[in-house]
């Protein structure tokens, strides 16, 4: 087998595809639950907005970043299917370990857990998915790889909103259901041969020299990590801006978020990926003008809705800038697979994911937070709102950075 699987085995193609489908929706339940819980976490261990942030970014996006390097040189070079085996059983079983803790040194140490094993999930499905799906449909086989993000947050906040009068009942739930998969994932999913390549797969160095030769990577990664940075932040602080602003309780706002995340993101994420895949082929700089363009859209129809004088209001206005915010997922993570051969693919993705994550994931919940505790004296419980109103500007720099990358990536471009 070749980098793409015969038509013969189409159905196994696309079982592969939901089986990681199914792995990355446990991967972003695990994942933004915490963003629901937030509330009853943070009244019962009197933290801060900033704390909170730390714990919601920087406790999984520091160690999740970094180890996903060391897990991606393995992926290029050993069973991808093992290591993301592996990796499911390991957050899944930090998060239950969440539900057991009684202080926050002691959930910030299990969050980090979760970052440890999550490392190990995403770019070797990137390059699984690379593998199985030839390059006319590799863009819409990660998009819908992709929904995994919104119906994992989706579900991590309406399980989460269900389950908050108990909020260490939910997190052993999720991790439960995580350690469940993990069985016939191994069973079902098949590890295809690679693509002909050097006989020596190069090593992460040698990756990264690679990669930042090519201005449109780093362009499109540092992009992806600003654009990250407001979907993180805003994501992680909505149940509170629901609750403080529009005065929600705990699972309305699960159930209000749960519809917009997975209405929204899902439009989003497909349309995205279609739209490179038909694009994409005729000028490979549409991979990344598409995001571009969404996000400088994205940006004030957010500000609309944070400003919404009703919840039924903000609902319909959040769904529009929901979509286009996860537009980026399909054509850019498509467009980095295509930056270097593909016995690296999984290197390549990682490094993406290293600045995406370090500058998203790990700021944006926290950087949200400490302009609301700054914001708090002036504005009181509406901090979080204009809290978020201010992030919006990180829009604007993803996609200049962006549009710059459009103009780099034919020449980048590695078939």
């Amino acid at each position: 087998m070749t980098a793409s699987a015969p038509a013969a085995d189409t159905s196994r193609r696309y079982l592969i595809l939901a089986m990681l489908i199914a792995v990355y929706i446990l991967n972003f339940l695990d994942r933004q639950i915490i963003s629901i819980l937030a509330v009853p976490i943070k009244a019962e261990f009197h933290l801060s907005d900033a704390r909170m942030g730390w714990m919601g970014g920087l406790a999984f996006g520091a160690v999740y970043s970094i180890l996903g390097i060391p897990a991606a040189w393995a992926a290029d070079r050993f069973s991808r299917k093992r290591i993301i085996a592996t990796a499911l059983i390991l957050w899944s079983g930090f998060t239950a370990a969440c539900g057991f803790t009684q202080n926050f040194a002691q959930l910030f140490i299990a969050r980090m857990g979760v970052g440890i094993g999550e490392a190990g999930g995403v770019a070797p499905s990137y390059s699984l998915i690379s593998s199985w799906f030839p390059p006319k449909s590799r863009a819409r086989a990660l998009a819908v790889y992709s929904l995994g993000i919104p119906i994992g947050a989706a579900g991590g906040t309406f399980i989460g909103g269900l389950l908050a009068a108990d909020w260490r009942r939910a997190f052993i739930v999720a991790g439960l259901a995580g350690l469940l998969v993990a069985v016939p994932f191994l069973l079902l999913v098949r590890e295809p041969e690679r693509q002909a390549g050097p006989a020596v797969t190069p090593g992460i160095v040698t990756v990264a020299r690679m990669a930042f030769a090519r201005p449109s990577f780093w362009l499109m990664s540092i992009a992806a990590g600003c654009a990250s940075l407001v979907g993180y932040g805003i994501l992680f602080w909505f149940p509170s801006f629901l609750v403080r602003s529009f005065h929600f309780d705990v699972p309305h706002a699960g159930r209000f978020i749960a519809m917009v995340t997975l209405v929204g993101g899902t439009a989003g994420i497909l349309s995205g990926g279609v739209l490179a895949d038909w694009l994409g082929q005729a000028r490979r700089g549409v991979y990344a003008i598409i995001p571009a363009v969404a996000f400088l859209i994205s940006a004030p129809l957010y500000a609309l809705g944070m400003l919404a004088p009703s919840p039924t209001v903000a609902f319909w206005l959040f769904l529009v800038p929901q979509a286009l915010s996860l537009m980026w997922l399909g054509p850019v993570v498509t467009a980095v697979q295509h930056l270097g051969p593909a016995n690296v693919r999984s290197q390549m993705s990682a490094l993406m994911l290293l600045v995406n994550s370090l500058i998203g994931l790990g700021l944006g919940p926290w950087f949200f937070g400490k302009v609301s505790d700054l914001l708090r004296p002036e504005h009181g419980a509406d901090s979080i709102r204009y809290a978020c109103l201010a992030g919006l500007g990180f829009y604007a720099v993803a996609a200049v950075l962006l549009l710059v990358a459009s103009r780099r990536l034919d020449n980048d471009w590695v078939d």
